[in-house]
């Protein structure tokens, strides 16, 4: 009896090593996969109770069929050192934490490539064990996609609207036309809405989302002028 209560931590250990490196391969062998093939369905989509009101909106497009206004838009509302960053934001991710101690709405300092990776992998939400996990796939990618392909999918799996997701099935709901051509305000305004897509209009925008918009689409100019979305485009 004693010997067998002392194999218990031993069991133990060895089942939680299988499962670590379990984890690990799998991990890398879905990163590898959406390295070259589309996301089919991510638990985002899955979770989300509009879309078993009114049904899944979603199309995937190659980034050479998404306009770059929509690009630089994102970068400029979401992530402005996308292409110098390996990921983390330091500077960004001390600043929430800061804002955070003082109370109040939780705010994050996610960038482009951890909003990726939470997207496709993981769950909506907060918590240490979901945002350790997204800093390991955010690492991942990273290494094994490269930006444009983040960029990529990240345009394509964004929820863009009510139980739609992606820029191409975006662009269709609110402007009737591709994603292949959208003007700057009309990226802007689409950005402006990425963070709270229920809630926040893209046609005919008022008040705090008419304003930021605005702001966004200010910001493409120096997206462009300083070459903050070069990385995507090499």
């Amino acid at each position: 009896m004693a010997a067998a209560a002392r194999n218990i931590p031993r069991t133990l250990a060895r089942w939680l090593g299988k499962a670590i490196l379990w984890f690990i391969g799998l991990s890398l062998a879905l990163v590898l996969i959406y390295k070259w093939v589309p996301v089919p369905i991510t638990a985002t989509m899955i979770l989300d109770g509009k879309v078993w009101e009114n049904g899944l909106t979603k199309d995937w497009e190659s980034l050479d069929n998404i306009d770059r206004n929509l690009v630089s838009a994102v970068i400029a509302a979401e992530d402005g050192k996308f292409c110098s960053h390996n990921g983390f934001d330091a500077e960004a991710i001390a600043k929430a934490a800061a804002r955070n101690a003082q109370g109040g709405r939780i705010r994050g300092g996610s960038t482009i490539t951890q909003q990726t990776a939470k997207n496709v992998f993981l769950w909506q939400g907060g918590g240490y064990f979901r945002k350790g996990l997204e800093a390991w796939f955010a690492f991942l990618i990273e290494q094994v996609w490269g930006k444009r392909r983040i960029m990529e999918v990240y345009l394509n799996v964004a929820e863009t609207g009510i139980a739609t997701y992606g820029a191409e099935a975006g662009a269709q709901r609110y402007f009737g036309h591709s994603a292949a051509r959208l003007t700057r305000t009309e990226a802007a305004r689409m950005a402006a809405a990425l963070p709270l897509p229920k809630q926040r209009p893209v046609v005919n925008p008022s008040g705090f989302t008419r304003r930021y918009g605005n702001m966004i689409a200010a910001r493409m100019g120096v997206v462009r002028r300083d070459g903050l979305d070069s990385c995507v485009y090499e």
